[in-house]
């Protein structure tokens, strides 16, 4: 049974919103506000990652940003983000250029199910903000890795939408990166049956 994980860069503040200033958010391009060390350090960690991984799982949107770079790109991370399965959610694309990639069509919550039972690794989820909501709200998130940014941003959109799916994490481990990121990971704990709000 293979394993969802989601990995994101979020703010203090949650927001997901634009890390490269290339969406037109009046705030976007923070990831690079951080120093060369808190660079090193997240790139490190996403490699470390995509090695670990038995395939990436991403929207379209970010299935896009991706594919436009890393097929041209050389180096270790490259050649297994080449290399590896993905699988991007769109109801439109068609005849993807990215090596090893398939479309999921149809009903998400049902395809990522049948992804996970044919799958017996770690199923990672990188940006994707809007699919990350759906398979939150349709309880198929095992894992939160969240690289926190220390920006406070104000506005923006937010990594956790409004829902009415409570969810219950358990922290596992949590450490500082480079000179001033932290990478927090979360467990789902689906122990906890009740809601968590009367």
């Amino acid at each position: 049974m293979g394993r969802i994980v989601v990995s994101e860069n979020v703010t203090l503040d949650g927001v997901v919103q634009d890390p490269t200033g290339e969406e037109g958010f009046r705030h976007g391009g923070w990831f690079a506000r951080v120093g060369s060390n808190d660079r090193e350090g997240f790139y490190k960690a996403a490699l470390d990652e995509a090695l670990g991984a038995e395939a990436l799982l991403l929207g379209r949107t970010s299935y896009a940003f991706f594919a436009a770079r890393w097929p041209s790109r050389s180096g270790e991370a490259a050649e297994r983000l080449n290399s590896m399965p993905k699988y991007v959610v769109s109801s439109t694309l068609a005849g993807p250029e990215w090596d090893n990639t398939t479309v999921i069509k149809g009903n998400v919550a049902e395809e990522v199910s049948s992804l996970k039972r044919e799958l017996t690794g770690e199923i990672v989820v990188w940006a994707s903000r809007q699919l990350v909501q759906a398979l939150i709200e349709h309880d198929l998130v095992d894992e939160l890795r969240l690289m926190v940014y220390p920006f406070v941003l104000g506005e923006g959109d937010r990594l956790f939408g409004e829902s009415d799916v409570p969810l219950s994490l358990h922290l596992v481990d949590s450490r500082i990166v480079g000179d001033g990121l932290t990478r927090s990971i979360y467990r789902v704990d689906r122990r906890v049956a009740a809601p968590l709000v009367p």
